[in-house]
């Protein structure tokens, strides 16, 4: 139970500090994509860059899986 909360806790940081620079960049957040869904019904993917796209199906994922496994490895060395 220790080895997925140290998980979720890496995960939740890389996602909060992946967000802030997001917001920096300009780039559309997964708050921004079910924004822009929920006001504008099935003009909202006209309103999005390639960018976009390829931050929300491809770099952010990346990045979560990413916080993964920076917890996994916090967890074996603290106890292991």
């Amino acid at each position: 139970m220790i080895r997925l909360y140290t998980i979720g806790l890496a995960i939740l940081i890389i996602a909060i500090l992946v967000n802030a620079l997001v917001a920096k960049l300009g780039v559309k957040s997964w708050y921004d994509f079910i924004n822009l869904l929920t006001n504008n019904g099935t003009s909202t993917f006209s309103k999005l860059s390639i960018i976009d796209y390829l931050w929300l199906f491809i770099g952010y994922p990346i990045l979560l899986g990413f916080g993964y496994w920076i917890g996994d490895k916090i967890y074996y060395l603290i106890f292991n």
